[in-house]
């Protein structure tokens, strides 16, 4: 079985290609100089003169609150069209398993009950990352369409908020736990204060990203058994102020916080539903503890002063 994993210098790509060389599964991981996947005939190309059993679609253009404001037809159109791409050129080679990393922010904002992925489409998206959304809305539905007319079964797996090693840790592109842990260690190291956006109240759902690629590599190995839409996540969350006091604690920071209200906090609750996921007997292994100790223990390595 050789699997292919596209994005494989991202964060969730890096730690699945550890992942599946550990298990000594063969994986092609083509860089963005060896494979374009916006380039529609590229893609085609590699997937025929590749043998491929199996494609983990993670690749995409990422980021935490300001670089999607900052720049919303860029996530559209890049997600978008990447997407499409891959899963065109799969179908069209016949390769019969493809696993499409879908995003939390697929759901709509005002639900204030876990979210069930039958809940895609019904009602408004997040303003803030709504490009984004769209973009891997259209790709899951993709996939769904696929299955319906062509009886071709590809998956999408919606992951809750990730973390980890090989996280983007600059905060004009990184998320939140990451963000916060360079902010936190900055303010350690400094004696300044950080500033929290919006009021801390908001509450989300942080998984440690190995537990997602042990599921991707569940998946693989039990892909009947996976719908085509399914959330990986912890079925727990915390506030925002719980996840900076949680970081402090690792990080050794014992100072305060200040609140910035001008800030927008996004959706106020977003947790996935895992009901799926206990029905077919898989579970999380890390805590939030453990694995912010092995995110910051990575932070110091390869980003400290």
């Amino acid at each position: 079985m050789t699997v292919l994993v596209t994005g494989a210098s991202g964060m969730v790509g890096r730690n699945l290609v550890e992942l599946f060389e550990k298990n000594e599964i063969p994986t092609l991981k083509p860089s963005s100089n060896e494979l374009n996947l916006l380039s529609e005939n590229e893609v085609k190309k590699y997937f025929m003169t590749h043998q491929i059993d199996v494609i983990v679609h993670c690749a995409g253009l990422v980021g935490g609150i300001q670089a999607n404001i900052a720049k919303p037809f860029s996530f559209f159109y890049n997600n978008l069209l990447m997407g499409a791409n891959v899963v065109m050129s799969a179908a069209e080679s016949k390769i019969q398993k493809l696993i499409n990393l879908g995003s939390s922010c697929m759901y709509p904002r005002d639900l204030d009950t876990e979210l069930k992925e039958n809940d895609i489409l019904k009602g408004e998206l997040e303003p803030t990352n709504e490009g984004y959304a769209l973009a891997k809305i259209s790709i899951a539905k993709m996939c769904e369409y696929l299955s319906q007319e062509k009886n071709i079964h590809y998956k999408t797996l919606i992951p809750c908020n990730l973390y980890g090693r090989w996280d983007k840790f600059d905060p004009q592109r990184s998320h939140m736990i990451p963000s916060v842990i360079h902010k936190l260690y900055l303010a350690k190291l400094n004696g300044s204060t950080p500033k929290i956006w919006g009021d801390g109240s908001a509450r989300r759902e942080f998984m440690y990203v190995e537990d997602l690629t042990n599921f991707i590599l569940f998946s693989i190995s039990n892909y009947e058994k996976i719908d085509s839409y399914m959330n990986v996540g912890l079925g727990y969350d915390y506030s925002i102020k719980e996840y900076y006091e949680k970081i402090a604690s690792v990080v050794g920071y014992q100072g305060g916080f200040e609140y910035d209200l001008s800030k927008p906090s996004g959706m106020q609750k977003k947790l996935c539903s895992v009901e799926k996921l206990k029905m077919i007997g898989w579970q999380p292994n890390y805590s939030l503890e453990q694995g912010i100790e092995k995110t910051y223990n990575f932070y110091l390595k390869h980003h400290g002063v």
